[in-house]
């Protein structure tokens, strides 16, 4: 065999005997050893520790640098139900996740990979794709963190649809089983293939969630008409010069003044040099009509958030997304587990580069840039995304859901982690889906908990709320 050097940015020079088994048993070898340090069993651990703040404290420190005259949106909408307040408290969640077992093995996190994290949306052909589709807590640092917030979300989401105990959990617990048993799958496939796994046509079959497939029929017919032409027939009309401008539809969409919309279109040109050159022909037959401020999701609530319209020579309308990206809640909880996230210097830039990593397909016009001296992530809006709604799901259902997103978040991981250390880990016993289940039940216990402390809270005039936004 032909000796030669170390190349950088490629794995060492390998083997005959280990090249004619992928490095398999090495792979997984370490992987197991992994379970002398940090039993599989250990990973149902989880108890408070005294300096836990408490959920108020949790959402008024959230709150701090948004809005103000938003956040009431925001306490409302995690008012809502336990699963909602999961859903707005990841940092409250990374506090308590810094405190549990972890082998040490790191990846590209989502940061946020609750169950209603996971959707359809359109790929560069019109394809639709089903992945995770939210990166703002992107960041590099414990596989089982996504795990156990993925999981916990399960029992919640099964709580709120009033599905009995035994489901939520065998949901939970059926979600680690499919991520083991994908990673176990992307350990014995080429690189390559395993790079470009999954087939989408393939997934249902692959995760046996065939009783999810009505629904996912019924939320692609959805998503397929979710488009920015549909967006802007409802949210503009003609401005009388031949073009078109936003509608107000407070809260949720306003109109800005000129300057706020003039700052937006301008760092669109900095937006445009963080795409592949072939794609600037594109939006060059472009050009920007109107800015508008847009309320979005429930951990996003608060922060600054604009819909730019756009219209090519026909009058067509592509709408991107302006919005704000904040450091990762994750990153301190992360950085004293001992993952010492690089700098990525912009926080746009972090988000984008999170999911790119993650995601077998992102948007094409996914990128970033900086508004009045703030990180922004920039992508198109309403690109033909679907979700469905874990918390509505029928007990046979939730638990099909909970494999599908369970081999989709190995997946994702998969490309920053190496799926044989983490397969050798989790091994082909059910040890780690049961314990992950029991610490997602304790865990949704907790946060049942402070959800009735925020609903008090409220009540007691505490925290401003506005409900049904």
């Amino acid at each position: 065999m032909t000796r030669l050097p170390h190349i950088p940015g490629f794995a060492g020079p390998v083997a005959e005997g280990a090249a004619r088994k992928g490095g398999k048993a090495e792979g997984k070898a370490a992987g197991k050893a992994l379970r002398e340090r940090v039993p599989r069993g250990a990973h149902a651990d989880w108890k408070p520790d005294g300096a836990r703040p408490g959920a108020v404290e949790s959402v008024e420190a959230g709150n701090a640098g948004r809005l103000t005259e938003l956040t009431p949106i925001r306490v409302g909408r995690m008012a809502a139900s336990p699963f909602a307040f999961l859903r707005g408290s990841a940092a409250l969640m990374g506090h308590d996740l810094a405190d549990t077992a972890v082998t040490g093995v790191g990846a590209q996190l989502c940061g946020d990979a609750h169950a209603a994290n996971f959707g359809l949306y359109g790929d560069a052909r019109g394809e639709l794709t089903i992945d995770l589709n939210d990166f703002d807590e992107t960041l590099h640092g414990p596989w089982e963190w996504d795990v156990k917030r993925l999981a916990a979300s399960l029992v919640l989401a099964g709580r709120e649809a009033g599905a009995d105990e035994l489901t939520c959990r065998q949901a939970a617990r059926d979600a680690v089983g499919a991520y083991r048993h994908t990673m176990r799958l992307l350990a014995r496939m080429p690189a390559i293939e395993a790079w470009n796994a999954i087939a989408d046509e393939e997934l249902v079959s692959h995760a046996d969630a065939h009783q999810l497939a009505g629904t996912l029929e019924l939320v692609v017919e959805k998503a397929r008409r979710n488009t920015s032409a549909r967006f802007a027939a409802k949210a503009t009309e003609k401005d009388g010069t031949g073009g078109r401008r936003f509608v107000d539809a407070p809260p949720v969409l306003r109109r800005v003044p000129d300057r706020e919309a003039a700052a937006v279109a301008a760092a669109l040109g900095p937006y445009t040099r963080t795409l592949p050159p072939d794609l600037l022909p594109l939006l060059a037959r472009y050009a920007v009509q109107d800015v508008a401020f847009r309320v979005v999701g429930t951990g996003s609530v608060g922060l600054r958030s604009y819909v730019v319209l756009l219209l090519d020579h026909r009058g067509e309308p592509l709408v991107l997304q302006v919005k704000e990206a904040r450091p990762s809640v994750l990153l301190p909880y992360a950085r004293a587990a001992g993952f010492a996230s690089p700098d990525e210097g912009h926080e746009g830039r972090r988000v984008v580069l999170g999911q790119k990593s993650m995601q077998v397909v992102s948007d094409v016009l996914l990128g970033w840039t900086t508004v009045e001296g703030r990180p922004y992530q920039v992508r198109q809006f309403r690109n033909r995304k679907g979700s469905v709604d874990p918390a509505a799901l029928a007990g046979d259902e939730l638990d099909d859901y909970g494999r599908m997103t369970g081999a989709l978040l190995a997946r994702a991981h998969a490309h920053s982690a190496d799926p044989r250390l983490i397969a050798g880990y989790c091994g082909k016993s059910e040890e780690l889906d049961d314990a992950i289940a029991t610490f997602a039940v304790a865990y949704a216990d907790r946060t049942e908990a402070d959800h009735a402390e925020l609903l008090a809270a409220v009540r007691s005039g505490r925290l401003p709320a506005e409900t049904g936004v």
